[in-house]
């Protein structure tokens, strides 16, 4: 690998591990303050929102301008959404606007890589993003967890620097402004990625015209073969996974006990797991053999109801680590084969903006849904086993497609041969 992709890594790696450990102080706002469960999950809703609504503008945006540009004006904005919540604006809105930047960031973060990298090592690459991100996720819930545990937090805010007064007094003022300084480390990095040389695309002036271009590359990716099999494939992904998180939470604290400083913790296993995964097929799988890896997202649905039956942290560990596991051998793959068809077929900006569109888009209907059901009073347990069946069943389906896919294909080329004898 060149050395500007470590650069474009380093950069990655700040900014995901502010991403989520801004969610556990958000997380720790709400509970602080008193809010209903419900809101809890509303977070990656409101964080995901401008990922859909703004998909047709940011992929635009992403290939008119240096995509290391594009990546310091989004961690610039990741700022202003903790400098909002430092300010007592409510946590929802302070993390929408984390959530806009981090919409302008993706088509930049992973579009840079089909501009900077030859195709054939697009699978190492995403096996390293996706690796280095998961290890962000680790590290940053515990972070996260660190800095809202109240023995940390007060022996920070103890500290006595001599001839500065920071000004910093509860535990979230200190969190926020941790939070904020990696954002800002992740923005310095941006400074130095390499120019790729790609001719820019000029934006289209018009809203309407945006739109009209976003809905052309929409449908000519959603009618690809392959794109719409690994479109379908990571759709699904993310929104179980972004709904995994808040479950996990939710679950170790009726299930195990454990408070959230502690039960976020459990989210960086399954990350451990993620990570493992993703190095694996990094390593085994190849972009040409990239749709063999769906039974795996059956696998990990149901191994999700399993964790009803697990009463101690012990047996916990293996089983979430498992599951990640499954989730990371299989969306490394699937990632690296839709950038790579959307790469050909429309541009990197555009293609990125609109795998954000539909993945987000099913983060906020299975986080919605999942907030909703524990608003009409099922218990985590429940949620879990319906959950888990559901990510297996679609997984299934798309496997079926994809068969449907390779029959159809088979078909027209026995006609075509027909036609020449």
């Amino acid at each position: 690998m060149p050395f500007g992709f470590f650069i474009i890594m380093a950069a990655q790696f700040f900014s995901a591990l502010a991403d989520n450990a801004l969610l556990v102080v958000a997380i720790f706002v709400l509970k602080d303050a008193h809010a209903p469960d419900w809101q809890i999950p509303l977070l990656k809703l409101f964080f995901t929102i401008s990922y859909v609504a703004l998909a047709a503008f940011v992929g635009a945006f992403s290939d008119a301008m240096a995509k290391r540009r594009v990546m310091f004006i989004s961690n610039a904005i990741k700022v202003v959404g903790c400098v909002l919540m430092f300010a007592c604006v409510h946590p929802l809105l302070a993390y929408a606007v984390v959530g806009l930047g981090a919409a302008a960031y993706s088509p930049a973060k992973y579009g840079i890589l089909t501009e900077y990298l030859p195709h054939r090592l697009l699978v190492v690459a995403n096996g390293w993003i996706e690796g280095l991100t998961v290890g962000a996720i680790i590290l940053g819930v515990l972070v996260g967890g660190m800095l809202v545990d109240p023995t940390l937090s007060a022996s920070l805010l103890a500290l006595d620097l001599p001839f500065v007064d920071t000004g910093l007094n509860t535990t979230v003022e200190m969190s926020l402004v941790i939070v904020g300084a990696l954002y800002s480390l992740a923005a310095i990095f941006n400074l130095f990625i390499p120019d790729t040389g790609v001719p820019l695309k000029s934006m289209n002036a018009s809203p309407l015209g945006l739109l009209v271009d976003f809905h052309r590359s929409f449908t000519a990716l959603w009618r690809d073969k392959l794109g719409q099999i690994s479109l379908a494939v990571t759709t699904l992904f993310w929104g179980a996974g972004a709904t995994l998180q808040f479950i996990v939470i939710d679950w170790a604290d009726r299930a195990l006990g454990m408070g959230l400083s502690a039960a976020s913790k459990l989210q960086g296993v399954v990350a451990v797991g993620i990570a493992a995964g993703a190095i694996m097929a990094a390593r085994r799988i190849s972009l040409r053999a990239s749709v063999r890896v769906i039974p795996l997202g059956i696998a990990m649905g149901l191994l999700v109801p399993l964790m009803i039956f697990v009463a101690n942290l012990w047996t916990a560990i293996p089983l979430l680590i498992l599951i990640g596991a499954c989730a990371g051998f299989f969306v490394v793959p699937m990632n690296a084969l839709l950038q790579h068809r959307g790469h050909m077929l429309m541009g990197a900006g555009h293609s990125i903006a609109i795998q954000n569109f539909n993945e987000n888009l099913s983060i906020l209907v299975m986080t919605g849904l999942y907030a909703a059901l524990l608003a009409a009073g099922l218990s985590v347990f429940t949620v879990m086993v319906l959950f888990g069946l559901f990510v297996a069943a679609m997984m299934y389906v798309v496997g079926r497609w994809h068969r449907a896919n390779q029959q159809e294909k088979d078909d027209v080329a026995t006609l075509d041969d027909s036609f020449g004898h």
